[in-house]
């Protein structure tokens, strides 16, 4: 189906360097500059323009994905295998500037590479490394992560799905929902709790295969270009060979995680940036009682105080960044990265809905989309207050955590 192009112009490509208020921009090296250009180009000229059409008709840009590897911006800082050469920061600002064009095709990322690839690179044998990462940072294979179930969304460590072995193989029944390309993926990485040891491991399961079901989950009003499956696993056999051998018990898919929440404070920030920049330029055109909004003195007032949290959560950002990449990053220092970006995201976008009135609204004005993207992005990776009692149990010492 031919995509629906916006009737709105898209922000200009340069805009979102306008939110550089701390010259955050002569910290990156050139490579850094490199990935962080590269995607803006991308996101002005080939997503923006179609985005709103995929999602207001629940469709998956699947071209535009595929896209992502060739241009080499899949890999989430993973080594070798492939995968293109990258620091911890610029795969935030790949992650960033992916949102600040659409949630579900930055989503798509943080599925494909950050859970999906990186699963594989941290916990996978050499074998499995070597299928699998070279042709998943290209895009000719997809991936997806598959470790929510229905009865357990924030106390995922309670996961019922269990994993049998039968001789050369592991017989898996269980249920999974909220997984994102799970209908898609070539290779799902399945979390399941081995009943001879009662620990959660980890496996590769090659799709299309038998006992393996997915279905797409309709009716949704966030990342409605993504598509999210819920999984029936009914005697699914998967070769002890695909058992991901790093997979030794929960603690394990924590250390996948923790890097994932980091890289949804850069998400957060993406979408941030762009209800700030569709707000700022919205007021500097839109003329009432016979001049521009950004010339009432209220209408500064919520512009700077949104530049202020977006400031901020730009400084938070690339911290996190450089800690990642001296492997000091610690759990907790990305669960509150993930919380203060998260909310602040909302707060942003919903100022930026209501300095746009009406017009506000509309998916042509790039607000709307990213406030209810917003929604899960805040849900997904630990809610806020499962991020809250994480740091809390860190400061304290005491776990609220039945």
């Amino acid at each position: 189906m031919e995509a629906t192009r916006s009737r709105a112009i898209s922000p200009d490509v340069g805009k979102a360097l306008g939110t550089d208020y701390f010259l955050l921009k002569g910290t990156l090296t050139a490579a850094e500059l490199d990935y962080l250009e590269r995607t803006r180009r991308f996101v002005h000229d080939e997503v923006l323009p179609v985005i709103n059409g995929y999602w207001e008709r629940a469709e998956v840009p699947l071209a535009l994905c595929r896209r992502l590897g060739e241009l080499g911006l899949v890999g989430d800082g993973i080594e070798g295998y492939g995968c293109p050469p990258m620091s911890a920061t610029a795969a935030g600002l790949v992650h960033m500037e992916l949102n600040r064009g659409d949630g579900s095709v930055g989503t798509f990322l943080g599925v494909q590479a950050g859970l999906a690839m990186r699963s594989i690179a941290m916990l996978g044998s050499e074998v499995q490394k070597r299928r699998w990462l070279p042709a998943m940072a290209r895009c000719e294979k997809l991936g997806a992560f598959a470790l929510t179930e229905p009865l357990h969304g924030s106390d995922s460590v309670a996961l019922e799905t269990e994993a049998v072995r039968h001789g050369d193989e592991y017989v898996i029944t269980g249920a999974k929902r909220w997984i994102g390309n799970g209908t898609l993926a070539d290779v799902v990485v399945l979390w399941a709790r081995d009943a001879e040891d009662g620990q959660v491991k980890g496996f590769l399961v090659e799709t299309p295969a038998s006992g393996y079901e997915a279905r797409v989950i309709e009716g949704k009003g966030s990342l409605r270009a993504l598509w999210q499956a819920d999984i029936e696993l009914r005697d699914l056999r998967v070769p002890v060979a695909n058992r991901l051998p790093g997979a030794r018990s929960f603690k394990d898919a924590g250390r996948v995680l923790k890097a994932t929440r980091a890289a949804c404070a850069w998400m957060a920030l993406g979408h941030a940036v762009a209800g700030y920049d569709a707000a700022l330029t919205y007021c500097g055109q839109r003329r009432q009682f016979g001049k521009p909004l950004a010339g009432f003195q209220i209408v500064q007032e919520k512009l700077v105080r949104m530049l202020t949290e977006v400031t901020a959560m730009q400084l938070y950002c690339v911290r996190i960044g450089r800690l990642e990449e001296t492997d000091d990053l610690s759990d907790t220092i990305a669960s509150l990265a993930k919380l203060n970006n998260t909310l602040k995201a909302r707060q942003v976008l919903a100022e930026a809905r209501n300095l746009l009135g009406g017009n506000g609204i509309l998916l042509e004005s790039h607000v709307i989309r990213h406030m209810a993207d917003m929604e899960a992005i805040f849900t997904f990776e630990g809610t806020e207050t499962i991020q809250t009692l994480i740091v809390g149990r860190h400061i304290t010492g005491q776990s609220a955590f039945a």
